[in-house]
Formats: structure tokens, sequence, C-alpha cells
């Protein structure tokens, strides 16, 4: 009998009929009131819980602010790494051609280079062939063919150049020249003996791609011309240009020194590359 009793009374206190009641404090006015029990409260409760967590998952799963939620991934930084991805990428071939090129152009200030060592597109390519390694006498019929067009162009260094404009290179600056172009043993330039402070002049107009300092040649300025034209200044006592300036032919770009350690006194040490060659200056400057 207690038995029964019991779930008996559990189902009447669950369906036992209650009134909530919400009076004026004043007035004792009665305004709202709800016939509840308590398996309603009970299951009204429920609801509003599911109710409420179903709301924050949706509100976590499919808006932005699950990226403020620890363990969710964001879109936006997805892309952002693969872009930054891309971007390093690049950032590394260029690094390794910037390499490439100055490691050619320190090539160009030592001196230890040959006349084979640049392509007709760059300056920057590898080492093919050593100069020591070139037969460099010519054949009958080239020594003819030389001599052919000498004869009829003695002084034109750009024929292509000289059709459509008149190209000419300007002494950088007069003096004696103690040491020639000597290509057997590869000093491709000409010494030039000045008074230091002497004004160095740049020999056309260009765009200087190197202007530094270095352990060996001192200040050193590297100018870009037109038709593949380079010129070399080492040895200089200061620099009053920087990388990426342009020069008109003519404009002081240094003053003559004695830096840098292969320098034996104050003197101008001048290099023409000619599509990656290099030529003897004396052959289109005269620097008396």
């Amino acid at each position: 009998m207690e038995e029964n009793k019991k779930p008996k009374k559990i189902k009447r206190k669950l369906l036992d009929k209650y009134r909530l009641v919400i009076l004026n404090e004043n007035t004792f006015e009665e305004r709202l009131s709800f016939k509840l029990t308590r398996l309603n409260v009970f299951v009204l409760s429920s609801l509003i819980a599911v109710f409420l967590i179903a709301l924050t998952y949706i509100i976590i799963a499919f808006t932005p602010l699950r990226e403020y939620i620890p363990g969710y991934s964001s879109t936006a930084l997805k892309k952002q790494a693969t872009e930054l991805n891309y971007k390093t990428d690049s950032l590394q071939r260029v690094i390794a051609m910037n390499e490439l090129y100055y490691a050619s152009i320190k090539k160009v200030l030592k001196g230890d280079v040959s006349a084979s060592d640049f392509n007709k597109d760059s300056i920057i390519e590898a080492v093919r062939t050593e100069a020591s390694e070139v037969d460099f006498a010519p054949i009958l019929e080239d020594s003819i063919l030389r001599n052919k067009v000498d004869k009829e162009d003695k002084y034109n260094l750009f024929e292509s150049a000289t059709s459509s404009t008149n190209f000419v290179l300007f002494p950088p600056a007069n003096g004696t020249i103690s040491e020639p172009y000597n290509l057997k043993e590869k000093h491709y330039a000409v010494d030039i003996v000045l008074a230091k402070d002497t004004p160095i002049k740049a020999t056309a107009d260009g765009i200087v791609i190197f202007a530094e300092w270095t352990v060996g040649t001192g200040y050193v300025i590297i100018i870009e011309h037109s038709y593949g034209l380079i010129s070399i200044y080492k040895h200089n006592a200061s620099l009053t240009k920087r990388q990426g300036d342009l020069v008109k032919a003519g404009e002081v770009i240094a003053t003559a020194g004695d830096t840098g350690e292969l320098s034996t006194g104050p003197h101008l040490h001048f290099e023409l590359w000619n599509d990656g060659y290099p030529i003897n200056p004396t052959n289109f400057i005269d620097f008396k």
C-alpha cells in the first residue's frame, strides 16, 4: 500500500496547480496571473534551455564570432597565410637573382673576370670559359674583314646607335695613362694618374647601378648607358651620386683618390664594357 502511495504522491506534486500572480505593490491590484504546475515549469525550463543551447551553437558555428574561440581557424587568416606564402616564394626568387647579380658585380670590381664571362643579355651570367683558354688569334678571313670594317668606320663603337643618333663618349678625366688596357693580363681598364680630388665625370648619359665602398678598390661607381654599355670608375676619394641616380654625360659623379687596398696612388681606374664584354677605352676616348 505504501509503495502505491508514493507514485500517486509524486504525480500529485507534479500536477498540483499553482497560480502565479503579479500585483501592483501600492494598490495590490492584480495585473497578471498564470496557472502553473511543477510539470509545466519543468517542461518550459527544459525547452528554454534547449533553445539557448541551439542558439549558442548556431552563433558559434555559422558566424564570425567562432574566430574568437580557441581551436577554430579563421578563413581570413588562411587566405592571408596563402598570400604570404606566395609572396615569400617570389621574394626568395628575387633575392636569389640579386645574389647572382651582386656576385657578378663583385667579380667585375675585383677584376676576377674574363672576356667570355658574360653573355650578350646580362652581366650576371655565370663564368663559362676563362680567357686564358681562348685563342684570341683571328683567322685570315677575320683579319681581312676587321681591316675592312676599321677603314670604313674607324671610330664607330655602336653601328646601330650612330645610324639614329650621335652617341659620343666623353673622357671621365684628362691625364697620363700609367697602365694601359691589357686583355692578356686581365687588366680590363686604363689607369689615369690624377691629382687628389680631381672631378670624375660620367662618360655618357645613364643610370647609376652601383655606388659603394669596396675593400680592394675603394669607392666604386658603375653606370649603365644605352646600347649595352657599362662604365666603371674605381679608387675614388668620394662619390657624388648614389645607386638609382640618373646622370648626364660630363656630369661630376666622383672625385679622384687613392682608396682601396689595390691602389698605388691617386688615380682613376676606368673600365668600359659593351654587351658584357670588356673593350679598350682608348679606342674611343682621348684622355689627354
